[in-house]
């Protein structure tokens, strides 16, 4: 029985919009980094998965919820 290795292709997406994969060298936290450059609410925001579907690994950046303003509680 052989075994067949497939690559994966990364997939990150933000607020409903497809980034594209800067390289596979690049951890998925090093991916959100060079996006925050452009979207500077990435700073805080965690990054999960990978969903898998067929040979697509899917990363999604999800913002860090909190309170905001005078009046958030420390």
């Amino acid at each position: 029985m052989a075994i067949e290795v497939k690559k994966l292709t990364r997939e990150f997406s933000y607020n409903g919009m497809t980034l594209m994969d800067p390289g596979p060298t690049f951890t998925p936290d090093q991916v959100r980094d060079v996006y925050s450059a452009q979207y500077p609410e990435l700073t805080t925001a965690a990054v999960d998965g990978p969903e898998h579907k067929g040979e697509v690994a899917r990363y999604t950046f999800v913002r860090a919820a909190g309170a905001k303003g005078a009046h958030a509680q420390i």
